[in-house]
Formats: structure tokens, sequence, C-alpha cells
């Protein structure tokens, strides 16, 4: 039989991502075929599987963790925000509707049967699955019609593992509360609690740690020390994208929209020792010292475009052109370059048409049809190869695409002023080759290492599984998946 685990947590972005591809790769290393598992995820970041349908990123990594390839089960639920109100929602890879969180509500207990279909195609395949919970389970005034948390865990019978985050206090409110305001049934599912993201002396809690234990009767699994090389691992959402990175000459600063989507694009322009890349929040102006100015994807590009302005980030973008900076725009933000921006159908809002910023002589039409797959292409100038991928709606034609800034199966892709200083592209995720980004880097005067980004992944992702291996109670940890619970 199959074990699982599912580690859920005391609040949001308490670690629960990063212990599970941190564990990942530790029972991977010992010969279990591992995999990831997350019932429902809300991220604009988000990967390609080989079969061309979307994920998590975050799962995509842990899938790394495991040493296999990423698969649309590993994450069947995928909500995508298009606005405070209201976010795409993605089923086994493939876009089912548009909903706002009123109407999600009333759709989500439909969506157990493909959750559970998910989970069951990877016990089938492994020996362990490690499932990741959403927010946290505390918030039970979410617990009707639960998929992501207690409702799964019931619903499959997962024991689970709470993980607190000591780092922002109040960790031992945090893991009592939650078994005071969790009904009984679901509170008897978990078996065991982590503390994690702590600073200095891990001995300094031992009172706290077995006040937990004896106040809600859970086995500690291990309190575990901040993770240091935790940057060096891919973000998983918006929040992680402050850390920004500083040191080098060559200046990127990165307009932070408000729906902005796959920046996982900046990862390996971050781990460059020559490249600082600054995130340029809302209200802050864009730095006319920038050697390029990055837009990055957006899930709605109409209204980013919008925020764009109202920060007066038009107006820095153009001081800063007179200055030196190149532009490069992706996906959302090389829509956002163009001309004009068409959606006759209302696929994001109101259907309508609005101007660009006019960098580009390209112009863009939205449309039902949603573009997912994994690119192999060549960059145009240096000749380098790369591989990415697109997730995109819309279709993008103009003049300035005679100069196309790649070539995917010998077809042109993206675009580029004649003067070279704006460039656009679909293309996500091609900086992640080290080739193309040193040949890239060096085209714009930038002194490119000689980084190796996945082989820096790996290496993490190795030190991570060192990391939990020696402050939190593996073996502990794995009883519990293969105890199991018993059933309803």
């Amino acid at each position: 039989m199959t074990a699982s685990v599912m580690i859920q947590g005391a609040g949001s972005n308490v670690g629960k991502s990063m212990l599970v591809a941190g564990f990942a790769r530790v029972f991977a290393r010992r010969g279990l075929a591992v995999r990831p598992f997350k019932p429902q995820n809300m991220s604009n970041n988000a990967a390609v599987t080989p079969d061309g349908l979307e994920i998590g990123r975050a799962q995509a990594l842990q899938a790394l963790g495991c040493k296999v390839p990423a698969s649309v089960h590993m994450n069947p639920i995928l909500l995508k925000p298009e606005s405070e109100i209201g976010a795409q929602v993605i089923v086994q890879g493939k876009r089912l509707t548009t909903a706002r969180a009123r109407d999600y509500a009333h759709l989500k207990p439909t969506l157990m049967g493909a959750v559970l279909d998910s989970f069951h195609r990877l016990e089938a395949e492994s020996d362990l699955v490690l499932v990741e919970g959403a927010g946290s389970p505390a918030e039970v005034n979410l617990r009707a019609g639960d998929i992501a948390n207690m409702g799964f865990a019931q619903a499959a019978r997962v024991p689970v593992v709470l993980a607190g985050d000591i780092d922002r206090g109040g960790v031992i409110a945090q893991m009592v509360g939650t078994q005071a305001v969790l009904d009984p049934a679901d509170s008897a599912l978990i078996q065991g609690f982590l503390i994690n993201k702590f600073r200095g002396d891990p001995r300094l809690f031992d009172d706290g740690y077995a006040l937990i234990a004896q106040r809600t009767g859970w086995a500690g699994l291990g309190v575990i020390p901040w993770f240091a090389d935790a940057h060096r691992l891919p973000a998983e959402d918006a929040a992680d994208l402050r850390r920004g990175s500083s040191g080098g000459a060559f200046r990127i600063a990165v307009p932070q929209l408000a729906r902005i989507a796959n920046f996982d694009d900046l990862d390996p322009l971050m781990q460059e020792p020559g490249v600082s890349v600054e995130l340029i929040a809302p209200g802050t102006p864009l730095p006319v010292e920038a050697d390029l100015i990055l837009i990055p994807g957006s899930k709605s590009t109409i209204a980013d475009l919008a925020h764009f302005r109202a920060q007066g980030w038009d107006i820095d973008l153009a001081a800063a052109m007179r200055r030196g900076a190149r532009v490069l725009g992706l996906c959302g933000g090389y829509q956002m370059l163009g001309r004009s921006i068409a959606d006759p159908d209302g696929i994001e809002g109101a259907p309508g048409s609005v101007p660009g910023l006019g960098l580009l002589a390209v112009d863009t039409v939205m449309s039902g049809d949603k573009r997912v797959t994994l690119t192999d292409a060549v960059h145009t100038a240096s000749g380098t190869a790369a591989q990415g991928y697109e997730i995109h709606i819309g279709r993008t034609d103009g003049p300035d695409c005679s100069r196309p800034l790649f070539h995917v199966a010998g077809q042109p892709e993206g675009a580029m002023r004649a003067d070279g200083r704006v460039m656009g592209s679909y293309l996500h995720g091609l900086f992640a080759a080290d080739a193309f980004r040193a040949a890239f880097l060096r085209g714009l005067g930038a002194r490119a290492g000689s980084t190796a980004y996945a082989d820096g992944v790996e290496a993490a992702l190795e030190a991570l599984a060192d990391h939990l291996e020696e402050h939190a109670d593996c073996d502990g940890l794995l009883r519990i998946a293969r105890r199991g619970v018993m059933p309803a």
C-alpha cells in the first residue's frame, strides 16, 4: 500500500512548499518512488508539463526534488487570480472557467472527484506521496466544501503533519490554537508537528516545543533552522520576489505588476554575480539609471497596463530610455509594449481596445484559445539555443515582428525595434539556459559569469535534504505516512 502524509500549515507561507521539496529529495535519495501532490494551488507562477498542461511552479520544483518529470496530477486544481475577486480555474491542466470567489465556493465541491482521481493516479506509481496543503486548516470558515486541506485529508484518509513558522512569532498560539478551532474529527488526523524557520540555537525553544507536544498530544518532528540557501530555489509566489538581488554592476529594474505572472524568469538573473535585479514596488518610481527595464508577464494584461500607467511608470520608462536603458517585455509585458491591445470578446474583462506603450510597432488581439507548450528556441542575435515555455492568450503581429528575437522551429518569434533597444517575446523560462543568458547579457554590455543555474538549483535541493536529515525526524515522518489513519 502506498504511504502518504500531508503537510499543512498553521498559517500561510510557513514553508510548506519547500518542506515538501526537501522531504521529497530526502526520500528519493533513500530509493523510494516519491511524488508531490497539492490538491489546490493559487498562483500565477505556473509551469508547463511535458504534455503541455499547467501546474503550479512549486509542484514542478517538488517533482525535481523527487527526480521525476512534472505531471499535471501533482496539482489538479490551479487557481490563477485575474482580479481582486476572480480567478481562472485550471482543472487537471486545462482551463475550466473563470469564477468569482463566491461562485468558486459553490464550484469547489464538484472538483473533489478530479482531485481524488489525480491523487490515486500518483499512488499507483509511487511508494510515497507527499501532500501539501494550502493556507491553513485553521480557516475553519472555509471548511465546508474544502478540497485543499482537511476536506481532502478526510476524503483520502491521509494523516497530517502541521508546520508552524516561528520566524513570525506566536508559533505556540498558532499550533495550539489550530487544534482548538478544528472539528475533533479533523484534529484527529494531525499526528505530528514541525517548527520551521528558526534563527539561532534551536535548543532555546525546547520548553516551547515541549509545551506544544503536551497541549496537543502530537509527535514533535523537529525544530528546523532557517535554510540559508532558500534564495537559490525558484520563488513560489510574488511575496518571495521582494528579495531581489544586489551587488552586480548591471542594473535590471522590474516593475512589480499587480497581477505579475510567471516571474520565474527572474530567478536565473538573480543568481548572476554581475547583475542586480531590483523589484520596483507600486508607488516607487522606476530608476532612470537602470540598464534594462524588464516588464514581466501578467495574468491580466490590460488591467496591469492601466496599473503601470497609474504608477507613472510609463513616464519613468521614457526617462530611463533617454538615458540609454534597454527594454524587454515578456508575454504580457511584450503585449504592453505594442501600439494597441484589443480584447473584442471580453476575455480579460469588458470588451474593447486600449493603446499600448507604443514602443514596439506591433498590435495584440486577445482570443479565447490559450497556448500552453514547452518550446525550443534559438536566439536570433547570438545563435544560442534555449528551452522555455509559453502560457498565453492573444496573438501579436506588426512590422517589428520582422526582426524576431528568437526562432522556434524555424519560425520567427517575438519582435525588436529597428534600433535594437526595445524587445519583446512570449517565451518564458529561457534565462535558465546558461549559454543564452550569458549571450543575452553580454549583448547588453553586462559582465555575464559562468553561473550554472540548473546545477545551483540541484545543489540547493541537495543541501535542503541534508538540512532536513539533520534537523527533522525524517524517519518519524515516514512512519506516520506508512501508518496512515483508520478508515472513517
